[in-house]
């Protein structure tokens, strides 16, 4: 598409979570933008869950500035559905599987720390995961978690781009970008700004290939399994996450070392043992999905321009906890692309510039 189009404020590379957030955001500040991004089912947003957990990891810790983040990724997220009519942030407590008295004492010590008490309740609820999994230890149960249906977000939002010609369907060309004085030129298209939104895929960028990056291969299942209408998310080594219409998604393995993006019989293998330990109803394997997710050595995010070429900027490194990080990290750039706001220094690529 944009077939008429040769300037534009920004260009966008990648229409993934990332790229999706990026242009929103640049959009609402009233800015032209031009995308440029070959699809992939493989991509991270395409497979993840879209999973908003504010208490994670084995010492029940909340996720990194979580009262922040929560509420403007709400926000957000609702102000698109708004926009385009759609529906794609489902609010979901998550249940969690304590397995042992240690566990258990650690949880409930944590649920009495001032700060958690809006998100760890006092007693878990199973609901329909009572009668149909096998019994944990005991259970925790977390609130204001949420699901975000990212598919469905990146397909409204790629197909609002295509009937108003702002999205190029093809794989991008770093050989082919011409730098001008106060502009950059990529073919027939002239902007300010490239932003690079690539995710995994940036190890291949030859302007930030120097960021630390350190993919993570994640494999995932959805699972048919009729009339028990799980309503939560269950964490019991693995999430299981309601889809609707009687899908369930199972994930996610993770793998440092890898060879590839492709699906592989040891990760399928790994999750049907899960659910072999955790579910006591029969179900279907429907689709067998793999992706890498752009993670970070330090787990923050990379926003900022590139300081030899300020017509280059990038907006990566997102990682597991996307879907709560993007749009307050995306609003952030857009601020300091346009407006000149200074990026927060734990953000800031230029972390990792050498002085």
């Amino acid at each position: 598409m944009m077939k008429n189009k040769t300037s534009c404020d920004y260009i966008i590379v990648g229409q993934g979570l990332a790229g999706t957030l990026m242009a929103y955001f640049l959009e609402e500040a009233g800015k032209t933008v031009g995308l440029i991004d070959q699809p992939d089912e493989r991509a991270a947003s395409q497979v993840a869950a879209g999973i908003i957990n504010p208490v994670t990891g084995r010492r029940y810790v909340k996720s990194w500035r979580i009262d922040q983040l929560l509420p403007f990724a709400e926000k957000t997220y609702r102000a698109i559905e708004d926009k385009f009519g759609i529906r794609i942030y489902h609010q979901r407590n998550i249940l969690r599987s304590l397995f042992n008295s240690r566990e258990e004492n650690d949880w409930l010590l944590r649920t009495a720390e001032p700060g958690y008490e809006s998100y760890l309740l006092d007693t878990a609820h199973l609901g329909k995961y009572a009668e149909h999994t096998v019994p944990a230890f005991s259970y925790g149960e977390v609130s204001q978690a949420a699901q975000v249906n990212l598919p469905l977000l990146i397909e409204t939002y790629r197909k609002y781009l295509v009937e108003n010609e702002r999205i190029i369907t093809d794989h991008f060309d770093y050989g082919a970008i011409e730098f001008e004085a106060e502009q950059v030129r990529y073919q027939q298209l002239c902007a300010k700004t490239i932003i690079f939104c690539e995710g995994h895929k940036a190890i291949h960028n030859p302007f930030f290939n120097y960021l630390p990056f350190r993919g993570a291969k994640g494999e995932v299942l959805i699972i048919r399994i009729a009339d028990v209408d799980f309503e939560k998310i269950l964490k019991h080594r693995v999430f299981i996450a309601p889809l609707g219409n009687q899908l369930y998604w199972v994930g996610s393995s993770y793998v440092w070392q890898y060879q590839d993006e492709h699906p592989t019989a040891q990760g399928k293998a790994f999750l049907l043992d899960r659910l072999a330990d955790i579910l006591q109803v029969p179900f279907e394997v429907v689709e067998h999905r793999s992706a890498i997710r752009p993670t970070v050595k330090d787990r923050r995010p990379f926003l900022g321009r590139h300081t030899e070429w300020p017509q280059l900027a990038i907006f990566n490194g997102l990682g597991t906890k996307g879907t709560s990080l993007g749009p307050f990290w995306a609003k952030a750039l857009q601020e300091h692309l346009c407006q000149g706001n200074t990026l927060d220094p734990a953000v800031d690529i230029q972390r990792f510039v050498s002085e």
